[in-house]
Order: structure tokens, then C-alpha cells, then sequence
């Protein structure tokens, strides 16, 4: 007699009876649980039990049954649940597994049997919800991926700008201090300026509006960096005004000394007071006075002269060189435009060259026979990727029924997904969309053969499904590739530790047929 294995590590606990569409017999109920059996096993005593709960039971040992304890019919040993002595119920399992059966996820409207919901919908319903890992929220399966990548705010990202790595709440706050965020010139309107550099640009910036260097003498004019100079050069007189006006005043205040003030005799080299002053020297004081102002007007009246011939040869040079800068700008403005043609071209040859790529691709790898074998090298370093959820699934070359028929791939989890993940390699089966489905008959219903290949040819691990019409899996794909079905535990990763024969060189080989029979 076959003895239960305590080895399988992801045994799920009963069925919730409400999955049932019809009552539930009592002889189908966990003696535990008390949920529809799952892999059910029998006790020596006769009571039945899901192979988890059995598992739990007598984890620490033989437990009694407390199911014969409630039946009054407890009798030693064989109430004793031992591991040892209890058995699969196949018989049971195949009836429980031929009942009718529901999906229980709100809005999900999935019927079939027990083995189908265990086999096919358990685990992969669209409508399914779970818990996000990172932040905890509940979510649907479907969305998993793109709540992962888009909206969990306890995702990490790294900054575009400095590359640091921070929660996805953390980003906008460091984006206020970061020293490479891209600041926008209100001025010029220049942008993508670090924020590190923005402190330089502001003083070199041409559009940046400052005081005119001669406001201390009294010019009120506020100009933009870039146009400084025309404004020197345009304000030269006002700006010699200004100067002559504030000398002018220094030197009335240096001649003029105020009342009360003692006063020099230049005759003797005395001091007199301010009362004697006005009455022994006010006449060749004020003689003195004028003769100096006078020279020193002429003086300056000289120096603008000076200035103004200065200032109209600076001028000449000035639009010589102006000339020669709207034809440089004009020259530059007629490259620019030629390399930015350029450009476009080059961008255009590249997505053509691109095209051709992923068709030279497919048609190397393609077949036109429903059968397909895909070799995976570098699996090592591929499922330490999965592992580490850089790529934790990879897809195949696309393949084909015939040359017009149905367009195919397969998905490949190294590190398995739903169930499987941890444990098993987990393999599905894609319906792409393909230029002639127009043709075709939907939804797909031929049989799908899934097989990992044993390098020695002498055991394949096979597992093989017929398409669920009902799938939105199966039917006419209306994007590039529809939602993948097959076989979340396809294989245990211990099959390819060690000396394995379906791993050899750091390759596996996976083989899918399609059975073409009434195509």
C-alpha cells in the first residue's frame, strides 16, 4: 500500500466550500479544517484529512484523532494518526476532483470542476486579489506588475538626475535639494541647468537685469547683462554728465567752507577766524576761487573731448564687428538646421535598421510546424536574475502552426511565479496576435505540449493541457500578446541541482508541440 510523502513543500490547506456549486457530502470534509479535501489521505481509523492539515497534525509526532474522540468511537492504536500507517485516497480525490465548482473572487464568473479551479483558475484568476509585499496594499493579479512599477509607494527608484536610490515618497523631497536637478532660467528661459551650476549662470546670464555700473554717480537704469555694453556705449554722454555734475560739487564743497569755518591766509601761513576773514581777505578769496574753477573746467571740457573721439572710434569697431556676427550667427543658424537634419535622418535609418533586426531574428529562429525547441543558454547567470528580480521571466522566439497560421511563444519563470515560485520552473503558453488571425478559427483549442528536454534522452519531463475555450487566454489576441496560461509547477529546481541531465553546460533545452489535428 502506497504510504503519504511528507516531502511535497507547497501543499495548500482544503478547499473553501463555498467553491462547491452543489452540498458538500460529509465524507468529502476535512476532519481538520473541515474544508473540501485537498490530496486527501486516510488515517487508520478511516477519517479523512487534506495531506496539509495531516502534515500539520503530525508534524510533532502521532496526535489521536478528535474526530473519533467527538464519534465516541476512539480506540487505540488504530485512532493513533501516525504518518506512517496513513495512506492517499485516490478514490476519494477523484470524486472530489469530478464536482462542480465556482471562482469566489468578486467578478470573476468561472465555472468548472474542482480539478480545473485546483489545475488552471486557482492561483491565476485575473480577479484575484492579493497583498503587495512592499507597502501592503491589496491589489488585483492583474495588476500586479504595474503596481510594482507605477503606483507602490514603497517602491525604490533611483534619482534620473544623481542616480541615489530612495523610496518613491522620499523623491520629491530630495528633488528640492538635488544638486543635478534641472533648473529653468526665468530670464533667458534657458533650461536644464543643474541646480549646482545655477548660482553661475545667474552672473553670466545675458538676460539678466543688474544696476548700470554708474549709479553711484547717479544713472537709475536697470539693463540686462547681455546688453551692457550698448548701454555704456549709448549713455557715454549722460554718463560723463553725471561725472562732470559730481566733481563740479566736489570742488564747490572743497572751496566753499561753511559758516563759522577758520580759514586759511595763503599771504602769511595764518589761520584767521571766520569774522576776520570776511573782512580782511573776502575779495581775493573769491578772486582765487574763480581762476580755479575756470582752470579746471577747461580742463575736463578737454578730457570729454578726449572721450568723444574715443567713443566714435570704439563705435565704428563696434558695428564692423556686430556685422560680422549677425554672419557668423547666420552661417552657424544654417548648420544647426543642416545637423539637426541630419539627425532626424540618422534616427529614421536607425529604426529601420531596428526593424530589420527583430525580423532577421524571428526568421532564424521561427518554424512553421507547431513544433518548437528553445534553447536556453547562460542559465546560471539568467536565473540569478529571476532570483534577484531583474528579469524574472523571459520569452521566447515567436513560432507558428504553418506559415499562415497560428503566431505563438512561450514565458519561462527560472524562479517560478504563483505557486511555483521558489520552487519550481514555471513554463505557459502565449497566444500572440499575428498578421493572419483574421483567418483563423477562435478561440484556440488545439492540444499544447510542453516538455523539458533530458539531454541524455531518456526521461522528458512532460506535462501537456487542452486550451480553456472560456479563457480570455485562448481567444482572438486584440493586443500584441494575450494573458499566458500553463503550468506554474512544471518543474522542481531540485531536478537541475547537481548532475543534472536536463541541464548540461550551462544549458537547458525546452520543446512545445502543438497538435495540428483539424487544422
Amino acid at each position: 500500500m502506497a504510504r503519504i510523502s511528507l516531502t511535497c513543500t507547497n501543499s495548500l490547506p482544503g478547499i473553501p466550500l463555498s467553491v462547491l456549486l452543489v452540498p458538500m457530502e460529509n465524507k468529502y470534509k476535512c476532519q481538520q479544517c473541515l474544508q473540501v479535501l485537498r490530496k486527501p489521505v486516510q488515517a487508520q481509523c478511516g477519517h479523512r484529512f487534506c495531506v496539509h492539515c495531516f502534515k500539520q497534525l503530525t508534524s510533532s509526532g502521532p496526535k489521536p484523532c478528535e474526530a473519533c474522540r467527538q464519534e465516541e468511537i476512539y480506540e487505540e492504536p488504530q485512532s493513533i494518526l501516525n504518518s506512517i500507517e496513513a495512506f492517499p485516497d485516490n478514490a476519494a480525490g477523484r470524486e472530489i476532483a469530478s464536482l462542480p465548482a465556482r471562482c469566489l473572487n468578486e467578478g470573476c464568473s468561472w465555472t468548472g470542476s474542482i480539478k480545473e479551479y485546483e489545475l488552471q483558475h486557482e492561483g491565476h484568476c485575473e480577479f484575484e486579489r492579493m497583498q503587495c509585499e512592499a507597502c501592503q496594499m491589496s491589489i488585483l493579479r492583474t495588476e500586479k506588475d504595474r503596481h510594482n512599477e507605477r503606483e507602490c509607494e514603497a517602491r525604490t527608484l533611483n534619482c534620473k538626475y544623481c542616480k541615489m536610490t530612495f523610496h518613491f515618497k522620499d523623491i520629491k523631497a530630495h528633488d528640492e535639494i538635488c544638486a543635478k536637478f534641472p533648473l529653468q532660467c526665468k530670464d533667458c528661459g534657458k533650461k536644464k541647468i543643474p541646480r549646482e551650476k545655477f548660482a553661475d549662470h545667474m552672473k553670466s546670464c545675458a538676460k539678466t537685469k543688474s544696476a548700470c555700473p554708474f549709479g553711484e554717480v547717479g544713472c537709475k537704469s536697470v539693463i540686462e547683462n547681455g546688453k551692457l555694453g550698448d548701454h555704456e556705449h549709448s549713455s557715454t554722454m549722460e554718463h560723463l554728465r553725471l561725472l562732470l555734475s559730481m566733481v563740479m560739487s566736489m570742488a564747490r564743497t572743497r572751496a566753499d567752507p561753511g559758516p563759522g569755518e577758520w580759514q586759511e591766509d595763503s599771504g602769511l601761513g595764518l589761520y584767521r577766524s571766520p569774522e576776520e576773514g570776511v573782512a580782511v581777505g573776502a575779495g581775493a578769496a573769491a578772486s582765487v576761487h574763480s581762476v580755479d574753477l575756470e582752470k579746471k573746467v577747461k580742463a575736463l571740457e578737454n578730457i570729454v573731448c578726449v572721450l568723444n573721439r574715443e567713443v566714435e572710434r570704439s563705435s565704428v569697431t563696434l558695428e564692423a564687428y556686430s556685422h560680422q556676427h549677425r554672419l557668423d550667427q547666420d552661417k552657424i543658424e544654417n548648420l544647426s538646421n543642416k545637423v539637426n537634419q541630419l539627425e532626424r535622418t540618422i534616427q529614421m535609418r536607425d529604426l529601420q535598421l531596428a526593424e530589420r533586426d527583430q525580423m532577421v531574428r524571428e526568421l532564424q529562429f521561427c518554424t512553421y510546424d507547431g513544433i518548437f525547441v528553445w534553447k536556453i543558454s547562460d542559465f546560471s547567470r539568467r536565473r540569478q536574475d529571476a532570483v534577484a528580480g531583474k528579469a524574472p521571466a523571459m520569452f521566447s522566439p515567436a513560432f507558428y502552426s504553418s506559415k499562415y497560421g497560428y503566431k505563438m511563444c512561450l514565458r519561462l519563470y527560472l524562479n517560478g511565479d504563483g505557486t511555483g515560485r521558489g520552487t519550481h520552473l514555471s513554463l505557459f503558453f502565449v497566444v500572440m496576435r499575428g498578421k493572419c488571425d483574421a483567418l483563423l478559427k477562435w478561440p484556440f483549442s488545439q492540444k499544447v505540449t510542453l516538455m523539458l528536454l533530458d539531454q541524455n534522452n531518456r526521461e522528458h519531463i512532460i506535462d501537456a493541457f487542452r486550451p480553456d475555450v472560456t479563457s480570455s487566454s485562448f481567444q482572438r489576441p486584440i493586443s500584441e500578446m494575450n494573458i499566458a496560461s500553463g503550468c506554474p509547477l512544471f518543474c522542481p529546481l531540485a531536478k537541475l541541482a547537481g548532475k543534472s541531465s536536463y541541464l548540461r553546460d550551462d544549458t537547458i533545452f525546452i520543446k512545445a508541440i502543438v497538435d495540428l489535428t483539424g487544422l
